[in-house]
């Protein structure tokens, strides 16, 4: 029996291995077939170059000093000064207890994970009941690099955008939090029950040294944690940004030649979203149909989606309605197809990633719809 059950698990791997070498040998003949195989390695290597000095390196800068930021914010109480302030719309926006605002909080000025560290708690999450702590997984992620995003966005020049995309991302995250709540309970009614009681108030920040001391601390210790940021994300940007951009730029030379230079490819992507870019267009607004590529890329990881931002700008095919729904979408998504998981895990909750992870897809296209719409209101106002 147990030789048995060894050939049965050779066997799917086998067969698995198979599936990919197709897929994997399949993409890149393609590729090859259309740009020659010297062109096609060329352009690989100069694009994940050009991404890396060009938008890993700024990436990683706004990483550390939003870091720093963060920290201080949190250092001298404004973090929790804030929480007071927002604590009266946790529980009619998103049917969870005032300390919640404290998550999105810490995810907004780092990342996902930021909310499992608070989540597991017991001075927080005791004011939480199941259904709703398991919710967080969707909550805290809608805000996840949410600093980092509108910082790169502004530092572009896209500042009014970028404040329209955090509102949509605000109305996606209702959504998303809202419906996995729902869907928790409707599988699973004994999650009603409380995990315990206890007064919101005993939850503080301490601090230690005199203000200099703690100032220069914040500042060294949430820099250094921008720079953790700033690394995690290389592979993301250059492996899937090149893919991404590969498959949605053609050739750069003229009369349609490939020069195996950084940023041309075969565009997959353009040509299949140019047949329904009508949809694209009412939803999102979007008048290329190269800009469904932000999207798809932001479902695995945001930082990637954003290295694609400076070559929408060099082509001339991105303005402030697009950034606001790339905000609101890659705020919401900020890579969820790549966290879930884990955070459910590490919750023990693995029965509920599937409802995570679809919750979650739609409050980030009711995310990047609210943005387009909500964009095109202000416009007709004051226009």
């Amino acid at each position: 029996m147990k030789g048995f059950k060894s050939l049965k698990f050779t066997t799917k791997r086998s067969i698995e291995a198979l599936i990919f070498l197709v897929i994997f040998i399949g993409f890149f003949w393609l590729l090859a077939w259309k740009m020659t195989l010297p062109k096609m390695l060329n352009t690989f290597m100069q694009t994940a170059y050009s991404l890396l000095m060009e938008t890993v390196f700024f990436l990683m800068a706004v990483c550390v000093l939003t870091g720093a930021i963060g920290k201080m914010l949190t250092e001298f109480g404004v973090v929790r000064l804030l929480e007071n302030i927002l604590r009266p719309l946790m529980k009619p926006l998103y049917n969870l207890p005032g300390v919640a605002a404290l998550g999105a909080l810490m995810t907004f000025l780092s990342d996902n994970p930021a909310i499992i560290g608070l989540s597991k708690d017991k001075n927080f999450n005791q004011y939480f009941k199941q259904y709703q702590l398991v919710s967080l997984t969707n909550f805290g992620t809608a805000f996840g690099m949410g600093l980092v995003v509108m910082a790169f966005m502004a530092a572009k020049g896209f500042f009014y955008g970028a404040l329209v995309g955090f509102v949509g991302a605000i109305i996606g995250s209702i959504v998303s939090t809202r419906l996995m709540q729902r869907m928790t309970l409707k599988a699973y009614p004994e999650m009603e029950h409380p995990i315990e009681g206890g007064d919101e108030q005993q939850i503080s920040f301490k601090s230690e040294g005199n203000v200099f001391q703690r100032l220069l601390n914040s500042v060294l210790d949430g820099g250094k944690s921008g720079v953790d940021i700033g690394l995690a994300i290389i592979p993301g940007v250059l492996v899937i940004s090149t893919v991404v951009m590969m498959c949605t730029f053609g050739p750069s030379g003229e009369g349609g030649e490939y020069q195996g230079v950084a940023y041309e490819g075969v565009p997959i992507i353009t040509w299949l979203a140019s047949k329904i870019n009508f949809v694209f267009d009412w939803l999102f607004g979007f008048k290329s149909p190269e800009l469904i590529s932000f999207p798809i890329t932001a479902l695995g990881a945001v930082g990637a989606a954003l290295g694609l931002i400076p070559r929408f700008i060099s082509e001339g095919i991105i303005d402030n309605n697009a950034i606001a729904v790339f905000t609101a979408m890659g705020m919401c998504w900020s890579g969820y197809l790549s966290t879930h998981t884990a955070m459910l895990d590490s919750l023990g909750q693995r029965k509920l990633i599937s409802k995570a992870i679809g919750a979650h897809t739609i409050g980030g296209l009711v995310a990047g719809i609210s943005a387009h719409w909500l964009f095109e209101l202000i416009v007709l106002i004051f226009k």
